[in-house]
């Protein structure tokens, strides 16, 4: 279909099935395209009465004012740092105008759609709809066809879709549509190795913490976490008014037998919490507690077992969202729900001030490039509504390094060489982590075998303004190093970074090590949910979107990085990617954190057990 596409007005006062004045009045011209991903390729058209819940994103009508709200609530030298906003006020400020869900319910009226048939958002700026194919080609005027993933999986798609002309203001987007957006498990690539049971049981305090007799690169343990970042003496005071929670996809879930096995061995006093935390199950999310195929729940198990193993006894709430792209596409009712992400994302939204987690791990992402910019623009959008209500979000910022090695090609057609960013870490309303590994010192995650810590620069999101001095800075010392395949003026990431390599992990039953960003991400979480423990028993609000704070104060109370690269991409220039310097880099960020460095920056001492603490 022609990018060009545009249906005559004439045309259209001519033709019986478009009746309505508005469609006689505006004729349907192509809202948004966008190139098929080179890993996807186009195998067959779309079975016509497979359905699609299609998600039609209604304009907000005062973003701009939600930004500007995040900024000052999360800024430490603001009068109003640490107001978060309430879910009220969040939704006054996103939802869409009347004006603007009136022509939508009039459109869809006028293709047979009834509002009944409709379900929405909290804040009515997503609708959902349940339509086979062929209805949805119509109303969107395109083809959808079946693409085929060069691992095999299969998913329904169309590169471009229209809408009728007075319409384009007032929907920024509407998927599954164009974006290929598969929000990947870190699972998928995360370096596996069974030990035997080598461990000796975790202490409960060290009086005298010592990393180097404590950890050791084979087999990091939350006693070495906890040593290493400095909570192993801190005592929790609010868990009963603080809380942190995770992020399961495509059929991942956490097995409690596998956390409590864990958690015995690495952890005693909090093993009962394995069959304690809470699981929030989203659009029929699996929370399964058998292993029903090779690999899966890798990545719940990690997450639930690191984030309890550091961060308890602050309540967790596993989210287990439901459907699981890529879908195979086939003829008959089956529902295509291969949008999970927004269903966590809204699911999220609606919840209540007292309910919302004040600490988010996701380890879930994929290369930028396979989503429209409408989509990651929206999706983001969305993500800062979190931030302004107090939740620190936090995304692994890939295992790839720059980009994996012998895919490093933009999307467009052209075949030009290029880094692949990983979204969402490229969104600047979010905080993004980065993996090290060693310990004196610390260094950039790498291992031999294809895991390289991610980072690097958005070609979609431009820099923002509470990164400006510390990215001026790297990239004044970078020079013109492969100045041609990166957007100096993109947001860049990593943001912080933690240890992501050789993690102990207990896997159906058995000890493994895991290694990857998605390591680092729950690890880094469950610290911060320690920081929002001591600022609440303190009297203070919680952290919120942190990056205003890190980049203006806070990078003070973190351990700085320096060696290492974000290896990948070996078909560019030495295959390095972005070195590790002093200060900030895209590769480590600001580096590790010091917890006990932390709350005295942000004026708590905290609670600590025997000598811990500050004299």
């Amino acid at each position: 279909m022609s990018a060009a596409k545009l249906f005559l007005v004439a045309g259209l006062l001519a033709s019986a099935s478009y009746a309505s004045p508005i469609q006689a009045r505006t004729p349907y011209a192509v809202k948004d395209s966008h190139f098929v991903p080179s890993k996807w390729k186009q195998v067959a058209p779309a079975p016509s009465t497979h359905n699609i819940d299609l998600r039609i994103a209604i304009k907000q009508s005062h973003f701009i004012d939600l930004e500007r709200h995040l900024y000052e609530v999360s800024d430490p030298d603001h009068s109003r740092y640490g107001q978060h906003l309430s879910e009220l006020e969040v939704k006054k400020l996103v939802q869409p105008a009347g004006d603007s869900l009136a022509l939508v319910h009039e459109w869809l009226a006028d293709n047979g759609i009834a509002t009944s048939d409709l379900s929405y958002s909290a804040a009515r700026d997503w609708i959902k709809v349940s339509l086979p194919v062929h209805r949805i080609e119509s109303l969107l005027d395109t083809k959808y066809s079946v693409y085929r993933h060069e691992d095999g999986s299969e998913t329904v798609r169309t590169p471009e879709w229209s809408l009728p002309v007075h319409l384009h203001e007032h929907i920024d987007t509407i998927q599954p549509t164009n974006s290929f957006f598969r929000s990947t498990p870190k699972a998928v690539s995360l370096e596996v190795n069974k030990v035997g049971g080598t461990y000796s049981k975790d202490v409960t305090y060290h009086q005298d913490p010592n990393v180097t007799s404590i950890c050791t690169p084979r087999g990091v343990t939350p006693l070495c976490m906890r040593t290493l970042y400095e909570t192993i003496d801190y005592i929790p005071q609010s868990a009963g008014k603080n809380k942190m929670a995770l992020a399961n996809y495509l059929g991942e879930t956490n097995n409690r037998s596998d956390a409590y096995l864990f958690l015995d061995k690495f952890r005693p006093e909090a093993k009962q919490a394995a069959y304690t935390f809470q699981f929030d199950v989203i659009n029929n999310g699996s929370t399964s507690q058998e292993v029903v195929q090779t690999r899966i729940d890798i990545e719940g198990d990690l997450d639930v077992e690191t984030m309890l193993g550091v961060g308890w006894p602050t309540p967790l709430i596993a989210y287990a969202v439901g459907g699981s792209p890529p879908f195979i596409p086939s003829n008959g009712t089956t529902t295509d729900t291969n949008e999970p992400y927004l269903d966590w994302l809204q699911h999220v939204l609606a919840q209540s001030d007292d309910t919302l987690p004040q600490v988010v791990s996701t380890s879930y992402d994929d290369e930028e490039q396979t989503v429209p910019p409408s989509y990651a623009k929206r999706v983001c959008e969305d993500l800062a509504q979190l931030g302004a209500r107090g939740v620190s979000v936090f995304y692994a910022s890939g295992d790839s390094g720059v980009g994996s090695s012998g895919s490093c090609i933009t999307n467009n057609g052209s075949g030009a060489k290029r880094f692949t960013p990983e979204f969402p870490s490229t969104c600047p309303y979010i905080t993004s982590v980065g993996a090290t590994m060693d310990f004196n010192p610390e260094v950039v995650a790498y291992h031999s075998s294809g895991f390289a810590s991610g980072g690097g620069f958005s070609d979609l999101f431009p820099r923002p303004a509470y990164q400006d001095k510390a990215v001026k800075a790297y990239l004044k010392t970078l020079g013109d190093r492969d100045a041609a395949y990166f957007n100096a003026s993109g947001r860049a990431y990593p943001d912080i970074s933690a240890q992501g390599s050789y993690f102990a992990t207990v896997w159906n039953g058995t000890e493994t090590l895991v290694s990857g960003t998605s390591a680092s991400t729950p690890l880094f979480a469950a610290v911060v949910a320690l920081v929002n423990d001591a600022l609440i028993a303190g009297g203070k609000p919680t952290l919120g979107f942190l990056n205003p704070w890190l980049y203006k104060k806070g990078y003070r109370a973190f351990t700085d990085i320096t060696s290492g690269s974000a290896v990948g991409c070996a078909e560019i220039g030495d295959g390095k990617g972005f070195p590790a310097v002093e200060g900030w880099d895209p590769v480590s960020g600001f580096g590790t954190p010091k917890f006990r460095d932390i709350i005295h920056l942000l004026g708590v001492h905290g609670n600590w057990n025997h000598t811990g603490g500050f004299s």
